[in-house]
Order: C-alpha cells, then structure tokens, then sequence
C-alpha cells in the first residue's frame, strides 16, 4: 500500500470517526446542518490550510500553536452561531480559552527555544504523514471539544447546579497540576540541563502533565453532563480519548521512549522510575 493511499485511508477514517461522534452529539442545527458537525468539520478544514505552507516550509513550529488557535476558533464560532451565552457556554468557553491559550504558547516557546519537535523529524518531509499529522490533530480538537461541543449546542439551556460546582473544581485541580508541572519542569531544565527531571510534582509522578490534562477533561465533561441524555452521552468519549491518547499513543510512550533511550542504564535514572508512578501522583516508594 503506497504512503498516499494510507494517508488518506487514515484521514477517512478520522472524519469517519468524528463525523459519528457529531451525529451522536446531535443538538441545535443551523439552516439542517448540525452544530457540532460544522464545528468538528472547522477543526480539520483548519488544520488543512495549515498543513500546505508548514509542509512547503518544512516546518513544525506552528503545528501546537495552530492547535490552540483552532479550539479558540471552533469555541467561538460555535457559540456565536448557536447565539445562546447562557451561565454554562460562557463558563466552558473560558476554560477551553484559558487552557488553549496557556497550553499553546508554552508549547510554541518550547519549539522556538530548542528549535523542533522531535516528533516530526522522519515525517514532515513526507507530505502524505506529514498530511496525516494534522489530519490527527483535527481528530483530536474534535473529540477533546466533544463535551464542550455537546453542551453549547444543547436543545436548551440548563442551569448551572452543584454538579457543576465539582466539575469547574475538578478542571481547576487539573489545570494547576499541569501549569505546575510544566514550570518545575522549565525551571529544572534551565538549571540541570541535560538532567531528567525527578523534583516536586515530578517526584510523584513522572508525568503529572499529562495527569492534570486528563483530569481537567474529565471536569469538563462533568461541566457538559447536565445537557446530556441518550446518545449524547458520547460526549464522554472527550476524557475517555485525552487518556487514552496520553497514556497509549503520543504521550506518555513517546516521552518514556525518548527517556530511555538518553538515560537509559543511569542508576539514578532507573532508581527513580523504580520508585515513581508512571501517571497517577502517589509519595515515591522508598529506596530498599
């Protein structure tokens, strides 16, 4: 199978998958086209545009920067189309913003200040797994958005009760895991560079990251789950496929690979991921 017919069985595929979940989302339509399917179909339409002058370039910096700009864009659009600001849409329209905004700067820094990703090193210079790239990052924007997706565009609006009270706590303590432990991690790197990092949040977990982004979804589909019923509750696959992107594809395989292979054999290196928890915090174990 050549490289082109894989791609694009790969991006059918994505649509496919996020065409299934927007039918499943249902909700308010505009002029019989649904809500979520215009704002999931945005998502790649965007990503798409990106592609052609980043592959061109062959560059890989706008890539997260582009992601984060695509959920602002999708979030207002959607709620701009529905034309509903209830207490609920304009709650989750700020913590989408928030989260895309710190999320997508820090990752852009980090590109421009080491250079690339290494991520895209062997594929961005073919076109069609580079074109697979963004195909996957609109896959993602889509599925990660389906909660928020599926309460904006809600027959109607419900209001804001105490199930919503434990969701924007939840989304809270998952937030400030993950800003915490992306400035411990910065600040380590600026002081011990070439050093893995095994010090505050790090200490409990080696990737509380990816934790806190986990668990910050999860809040926003509690945040979603009062407009939910039948079908919509699909609408919990967003958490469902952080983690399970996170934990079994780019996330955490990707980070733990590329740590083996550096420090690898380092007693320290081995001690420490001996005693620390892949994901979920815990105190370390003690050294026997």
């Amino acid at each position: 199978m050549s490289s082109v017919t894989k791609s694009a069985g790969v991006a059918l595929v994505a649509l496919a998958t996020a065409g299934a979940v927007a039918w499943s989302l249902g909700g308010v339509e505009v002029a019989s086209w649904p809500v979520v399917g215009l704002a999931m179909g945005l998502a790649f339409a965007v990503q798409w545009v990106v592609f052609v002058p980043s592959f061109v370039a062959q560059t890989e910096h706008y890539y997260d920067l582009t992601g984060s700009l695509t959920y602002l864009t999708v979030c207002a659009v959607s709620l701009a189309v529905v034309g509903r600001y209830d207490g609920r849409s304009l709650l989750m329209t700020a913590l989408v913003a928030v989260w895309a905004l710190r999320l997508g700067l820090f990752l852009f820094r980090r590109v421009r200040r080491e250079g690339k990703d290494g991520r895209f090193d062997e594929i961005k210079t073919s076109a069609p797994r580079f074109f697979v790239a963004w195909t996957l990052q609109g896959l993602w924007i889509s599925l990660t958005l389906a909660a928020y997706l599926a309460a904006i565009a809600a027959e109607r609006p419900v209001p804001l009760g105490a199930l919503d009270v434990v969701g924007a706590a939840v989304w809270a303590l998952g937030f400030g895991l993950e800003v915490v432990a992306d400035r411990q991690k910065s600040a380590f790197r600026e002081a011990h560079a070439g050093d893995f990092v095994d010090t505050g949040l790090w200490s409990w977990s080696r990737h509380p990251n990816y934790f806190g982004e986990i668990v910050l979804w999860v809040g926003m589909a509690l945040l979603a789950t009062p407009t939910l019923a039948g079908w919509r509750y699909v609408a919990w696959i967003s958490p469902v496929f952080v983690a399970f992107l996170l934990t079994k594809v780019s996330g955490i395989p990707m980070t733990e690979e590329r740590a083996d292979d550096r420090w690898g054999g380092d007693p320290d290196y081995e001690r420490y991921k001996a005693r620390t928890p892949v994901l979920v915090p815990r105190p370390p174990k003690k050294d026997r």
